[in-house]
């Protein structure tokens, strides 16, 4: 049921942000959680020579968000690194039961002043789902999905994502907002009972398409 409490999670309006933004592992760490299925482990380690976020999930779910409103005229482009230990083979990601992914990535926007009036768009490194698949959460219309990565073939390598978040607005709900509300990160595996592990690195939002150079 995380899908529809994503799009419920308190997300405010602050100040417009006019300049890239980073977010650091250590400023991901400071970050309020939101447990939906226990408690993910987050931590900052060294990985690959650089100092990461890791989330590791043995069947919780729970997620670091933040509240923060990024001017997407400014920098629309939302970056990132990430790596997985393992994918969840068998599931079905459609459903409530298979609604599980060792990692995502989400950002939301308000729609209203109600805490439902949400619009969320959720990257996930998808087990089934084809690369490039998209489809609505089991919970909730109100999040939608991307399968950026899917299945094995890149277990075990740093990918970089650049998105952009107003582009896919607009392909997932015929909106193109001028900003969003907040954004968030997991690994969870609590739907099925998976274990896995996921790494974040130089997640953040600029203003050109460039991809983020990741670890080696």
């Amino acid at each position: 049921m995380i899908g529809a409490v994503l799009c419920t999670l308190p997300f405010l309006v602050g100040a417009a942000i006019a300049q890239e933004v980073h977010f650091t592992p250590n400023q991901i760490m400071t970050w309020p959680t939101r447990s939906f299925e226990g408690e993910t482990r987050y931590a900052v380690v060294e990985k690959s020579g650089r100092r990461v976020l890791e989330a590791e999930s043995q069947g919780q779910a729970s997620a670091r968000y933040l509240e923060r409103e990024i001017d997407l005229n400014e920098t629309p482009y939302l970056h990132w690194c990430w790596q997985v230990s393992k994918t969840y083979p068998g599931l079905e990601e459609t459903t409530k039961a298979g609604d599980d992914y060792p990692a995502r990535v989400y950002v939301a926007h308000k729609t209203g002043l109600l805490p439902w009036q949400v619009e969320s768009v959720n990257y996930v490194w998808a087990s089934t789902q084809p690369q490039g698949a998209t489809w609505p959460n089991a919970f909730t219309q109100r999040a939608q999905l991307i399968a950026l990565q899917s299945g094995e073939q890149r277990v075990g390598d740093w990918v970089a994502e650049v998105r952009d978040v107003r582009a896919d607005f607009a392909e997932l709900f015929s909106s193109s907002p001028s900003y969003i509300n907040g954004i968030a990160l997991m690994s969870d595996g609590d739907n099925a009972g998976g274990n896995a592990t996921a790494w974040f690195t130089h997640l953040g939002f600029s203003s050109t398409k460039d991809a983020p150079t990741c670890p080696q």
